[in-house]
């Protein structure tokens, strides 16, 4: 059966080589994001390829959206197996410079925005009694960085709720995953600077978004609790479990610092 697959913050990056990929493995995929004219472009794009897209346009911030967005799918479609929590931005700057505001803003879409997402997905698994909540955080919600104190936050949040939610489900048929990607080849950093007001730079090891995709297919196909696409990124949350100070040594040296600010 072609498994119906919603992502949300599907737009560009990481969202976009998702879909692209679902689709290309046979998905029905319901895209979700705010810019009309960048979620067309994908849509356009898994059509050519021979797939099958719906786009819909709303804020992942707003409840009423995210549920006439799953709505939407189960019309379209008559089920939903899949819901990719993807939506979100980043954030430079410590704590105490960053406007209040701001912070609130970030852990709205990003943490709040999942939590809609999940909040309109959830009865329709319990209903089917199967489906699969896959939440995008960061290697950042594993292990705080320099200078992303505030984004750092939301993807801690992210984690926390899965964990809570796979607990919940334990011995039924609704897996819950958590992706962990490391600093990725998207538009995310120029986003980022744009809304932090300055760049910043780091040594760390990068990813491609077809990398996230691949390794957000292989979960579809065979649900795990938590998904490292740049494998070596575990390490760093296994030696920040068992030796947080020389983890701290190490993002130091590692981590980002700014260039302009």
């Amino acid at each position: 059966m072609r498994r119906v697959i919603a992502i949300t913050g599907a737009s560009a990056g990481i969202g976009r080589a998702t879909a692209l990929r679902l689709a290309r493995d046979g998905a029905s995929v319901a895209i979700f994001a705010r810019r009309r004219d960048r979620l067309d472009l994908v849509a356009d794009e898994i059509h050519r390829a021979g797939g099958t897209a719906l786009a819909v346009v709303a804020d992942v911030t707003r409840d009423t959206d995210m549920d006439g967005f799953v709505a939407q799918t189960i019309a379209q479609w008559g089920q939903l197996d899949v819901m990719i929590c993807n939506a979100g931005y980043g954030l430079y700057g410590t704590i105490d410079t960053i406007p209040t505001e701001q912070m609130r803003m970030v852990m709205d879409v990003n943490y709040f925005g999942t939590c809609n997402a999940a909040r309109s997905a959830l009865p329709v698994f319990r209903r089917q009694q199967h489906g699969h909540l896959i939440i995008v955080s960061s290697i950042v919600g594993k292990r705080g960085v320099p200078y992303v104190g505030a984004y750092s936050a939301t993807k801690f949040a992210q984690a926390g709720l899965a964990e809570c939610l796979r607990a919940e489900f334990v011995g039924t048929a609704i897996h819950v995953s958590v992706v962990y990607p490391a600093s990725t080849e998207t538009e995310f950093f120029e986003v980022m600077t744009r809304h932090s007001g300055f760049a910043t730079r780091a040594r760390g090891p990068r990813q491609s978004a077809d990398a996230v995709a691949n390794a957000i297919a292989q979960a579809v196909d065979r649900p795990v609790p938590e998904v490292y696409p740049l494998r070596k990124a575990r390490g760093l949350a296994i030696l920040n479990a068992i030796a947080p100070g020389l983890c701290d040594r190490l993002v130091k040296r590692w981590g980002r610092t700014p260039i302009n600010a």
